[in-house]
């Protein structure tokens, strides 16, 4: 908690009553800061960040992506789902595999996925990208960290959506990180491709009719 004002604080001490609930109140420079406060908090194996008004989606998400670690020889990077989406009221699946037009195109957003605490060992979420640095970090893990990164065919968030990166000064923000992030780890040419491949595929136009 950043010092906010609205009661949510207080509200959550007089209603939930599990010494697992640590509430960490210290002043941060926005979103990613925050997380990254989280971070240094948290000591388990994995770790998910969650915004305001998004949960599992259901009680048996923790236990399936449990099931999924367990199970791989190697232990993945990160272990991401599938999304629904509350105001969609629909599942949105997850690509099966991270590949470079994936990269390009859109990630898994944070709320699916699980990360290794070994993925922030070395470098936390850069705050610079104040819309897009959880997307920054991901192909930081695809590309420069080689992690080992599993889908598992679980749906694991329900989204609220109508978030902070959905405003309309920070979708421009976004669109303009996004080009930034995908020249940094792709390269002008290899970004640019991919541009024109959305755009020959009127991926905009089938974005603004769904």
């Amino acid at each position: 908690d950043g010092g906010s004002t609205d009661g949510s604080v207080e509200k959550i001490t007089e209603t939930v009553h599990d010494e697992r609930l640590n509430i960490c109140q210290k002043k941060d420079r926005g979103i990613y800061d925050a997380m990254n406060q989280a971070i240094e908090l948290a000591c388990g194996d994995y770790l998910i960040f969650m915004n305001a008004g998004d949960s599992f989606y259901d009680k048996e998400v923790l236990d399936k992506i449990a099931h999924v670690i367990l199970n791989k020889t190697d232990k993945p990077g990160i272990i991401y789902g599938n999304l629904y989406h509350k105001g969609l009221s629909t599942v949105i699946y997850a690509p099966p595999a991270i590949n470079d037009f994936t990269c390009y195109r859109n990630v898994p957003c944070h709320q699916t996925c699980f990360y290794s605490r070994e993925m922030f060992a070395e470098r936390a979420y850069n705050p610079a990208y104040n819309v897009r640095a959880d997307y920054e970090h991901f192909l930081w893990c695809f590309y420069e960290k080689k992690a080992d990164i599993c889908y598992a065919p679980v749906t694991v968030a329900a989204y609220e959506g109508g978030g902070y990166s959905e405003t309309k000064e920070n979708k421009r923000r976004s669109a303009r990180q996004h080009r930034e992030i995908t020249v940094k780890y792709m390269g002008r040419k290899k970004a640019g491709k991919y541009r024109w491949i959305m755009l020959l595929s009127l991926a905009p136009l089938r974005t603004a009719v769904a």
